[in-house]
């Protein structure tokens, strides 16, 4: 098990990543998400904070050539319950969560992103009070005819989260990520830390944004920190 300067360090673009777990003391529940881009478009982007979680939006509105799959809601807060995707699929598993369905029903719905030749994966996280869970869905060949949907459910273990991220490197068209979602180990004991940890591992020319909250496991009580590239808060 590594920790997430040696599981991101080697890897310049793993593209939009979903990091859950809990910290070394047992107190904290850990949600991470963060964004990467290679073109203009994509890195014209930053986070802020909406509703209790965030949304994306054009940094430079004029330079803002396609909204339909970098302008969205990552991060959505339903009572107990926290959501964090990549994409638009937030709101379906919110909708779908609110009217007593479930996050597999709801992502079943959905498919991976229509960017041909890419078909840039769906990754979803969700995390409740007794554990987490992580989706990813992709083209099965890469040919974008049919999905593939795989779901993983995990309880808590203090130091311990798992990592799964867009791309499985960088690459034309860009291949997707493989296997199951990777095992990493929290050192870190608060928010700053671990997302100071993160936004280091991550390359300089291809960051983006990056989100990071701690949960009080008693309080619920949250500590966030959002770091982008455009502006640092």
């Amino acid at each position: 098990m590594k920790n997430i300067k040696e599981t991101l360090s080697n890897n310049n673009y793993p593209g939009r990543g979903i990091m859950l777990g809990r910290s070394a003391d047992g107190k904290h529940s850990i949600i991470v998400y963060f964004i990467m881009g290679r073109s203009e478009n994509s890195r014209n982007r930053v986070f802020e904070p909406c509703g209790g979680g965030i949304r994306t939006r054009a940094f430079d509105e004029t330079k803002c050539t396609d909204p339909s799959l970098i302008i969205y809601s990552p991060v959505r807060v339903l009572n107990d319950i926290t959501i964090v995707t990549n994409g638009d699929q937030t709101d379906t598993i919110y909708d779908s969560i609110s009217d007593g369905g479930t996050f597999a029903a709801a992502l079943m719905s959905r498919t991976f992103e229509p960017d041909k030749p890419n078909y840039t994966p769906r990754i979803s996280g969700i995390v409740a009070e007794g554990g987490y869970a992580l989706s990813i869905l992709k083209s099965e060949d890469g040919s974008g005819t049919t999905c593939v949907r795989n779901f993983f459910r995990y309880e808590f273990e203090n130091g311990v989260a798992h990592l799964i991220h867009t791309y499985e490197h960088d690459g034309n068209p860009m291949p997707s990520f493989k296997g199951e979602p990777k095992r990493v180990e929290i050192t870190e004991s608060s928010a700053r830390e671990l997302a100071d940890s993160v936004w280091d591992a991550l390359d300089k020319d291809n960051r983006v944004s990056l989100f990071v909250r701690f949960i009080d496991t008693e309080t619920s009580e949250s500590d966030t920190v959002i770091i982008n590239k455009h502006e640092k808060n």
